[in-house]
């Protein structure tokens, strides 16, 4: 990583976020350069006359510090709302309130938008001085955000936690002068991009491998691991053809039992070693089942031993976001005590069918269509699977001994192929890292980018040749 040299002297300011600062800059209060926050409105629902977009808190991009707008909600907007709140390029918006997640209260982007636009009642415009950069106040904040320096303003009631404006705006941050503030803008804008470029990249190739493998289970699942045998017709339209020596059946005929399980009111806490649990959905999200998903059952409830899973047993998402619905999991070894909820379903394999082979099946892109097709529930919101879905998924079946192989292949290539996401995870882990500590480093001082160029298009394609 490139080394950036320091300032020629600092003072000392006696603030915890700001210990030393170069000389020239000024530790002041946040109202020195935002004057205000002025709070959103919601509206109502649109009605065609008066719609206009709705910045929500959803739409913050924390990568870009910028608004995303990949899902944008209208509303009506009385008149007067319209005349007073109405955005313009170059706003910068404040979180101010979270539903139980502190960790977004406080984080600040800039409206880079040319569409009219206000903020929603959960999002504040902060008016800024003249004598503030905005894209430098962005990146203060940024580095505000990530230490928690605004946890003092955090006001929590019912669950919601709120920014105190004016205990926030009383806080004290350094500033540098107007011109030194868009020199580090501009330098972190032009690093930021070429690190999240690099990301990108990196992301990219997982996307790729995740792509391949689920090809790669698809093929196995319908086609087998030998591409010479013969094929006959499967006799599902969107199927397709199938080993001649497989058979096609009902997922229902393959399975001793099928269940889901019991939600109570629990703690929010997990479960200790010697307490009862009842599992969340989210166990089954990843490719192992984990255990530590779960919610301590209260001391007063007796515990429905019944539901208690084993080992052996296949759990599967009932219900769900649209990505994660039919999300399944293998139970190996485990602790006791942990009762299956009523949002997933409890499989019990025959001895017709491999476990291991079952679940493959069960988290396959043909599985998937299955699921989609027949899914009840509002897209984009909780979507559920009944169990008749469940029992009647068209399952190409091999001959027992070639299930466990195709298992183990499979088995095998995914653990492959998770040492190159595991190095590929680390690399994007550092890059995010460097990326918070340049930010941080640039708004806070410590090193001066005031002589930095940005290389031209040309020098760029030089300095990549060599």
């Amino acid at each position: 990583m490139a080394q950036y040299s320091a300032y020629p002297s600092y003072v000392t300011t006696g603030c915890d976020w700001f210990p030393r600062i170069p000389e020239h800059w000024i530790l002041d209060r946040a109202k020195w350069a935002v004057m205000s926050c002025q709070n959103g409105v919601w509206g109502s629902e649109p009605d065609g006359d008066d719609d206009l977009v709705c910045i929500r808190v959803a739409d913050f991009d924390r990568q870009s510090l910028t608004i995303s707008t990949t899902n944008l909600t209208m509303r009506s907007i009385a008149y007067k709302d319209r005349n007073t709140r109405l955005l313009k390029n170059g706003d910068l918006l404040i979180e101010k309130s979270g539903g139980g997640d502190q960790q977004l209260v406080g984080a600040v982007v800039e409206y880079n938008q040319d569409f009219p636009a206000v903020s929603s009642n959960f999002v504040a415009r902060m008016e800024v001085n003249d004598n503030t950069d905005s894209r430098f106040l962005v990146y203060l904040h940024a580095h505000l955000y990530s230490g928690r320096v605004n946890y003092r303003s955090i006001k929590q009631t019912t669950g919601i936690q709120n920014l105190d404006s004016s205990a926030y705006l009383n806080e004290r941050i350094a500033y540098p002068p107007l011109d030194e503030q868009k020199a580090i803008a501009r330098f972190l804008d032009h690093k930021t991009a070429q690190i999240d470029a690099l990301i990108a990249k990196k992301q990219s190739l997982l996307d790729k491998l995740a792509e391949q493998r689920t090809a790669l289970i698809s093929q196995a699942v319908t086609k087998g691991l030998d591409p010479s045998v013969p094929l006959k017709d499967s006799g599902v339209d969107w199927l397709g053809e199938i080993p001649a020596h497989w058979m096609m059946t009902k997922l229902r005929f393959v399975i001793n039992d099928i269940e889901q399980g019991w939600s109570p009111q629990c703690h929010n806490q997990s479960a200790d070693e010697d307490q009862w649990g009842v599992l969340k959905v989210g166990c089954v999200n990843g490719e192992e089942f984990n255990p530590n998903e779960n919610k301590a059952l209260p001391e007063d409830l007796e515990p429905r031993q019944r539901y208690e899973i084993k080992p052996g047993d296949i759990l599967v998402s009932r219900a769900n976001t649209k990505e994660l619905l039919g999300s399944a999991a293998l139970v190996k070894t485990i602790q006791k005590k942990l009762l299956l909820c009523d949002k997933l379903y409890r499989i019990k394999p025959s001895e017709k069918v491999d476990s291991s082979y079952l679940l493959r099946f069960l988290r396959s892109s043909i599985a998937r269509y299955q699921y989609e097709k027949d899914a009840t529930g509002t897209s984009g919101s909780m979507q559920n699977i009944g169990q008749d879905t469940i029992k009647n998924l068209s399952l190409p079946l091999p001959p027992l001994p070639e299930q466990i192989s195709i298992a183990k292949t499979l088995q095998h290539e995914y653990t492959k192929g998770l040492v190159v996401e595991t190095k590929i995870k680390s690399v994007i882990h550092r890059l995010q890292e460097y990326r918070s500590t340049l930010i941080t480093n640039a708004v806070t001082g410590k090193i001066d980018v005031r002589g930095y160029c940005i290389p031209t298009t040309t020098e760029q394609r030089e300095v990549a040749h060599g």
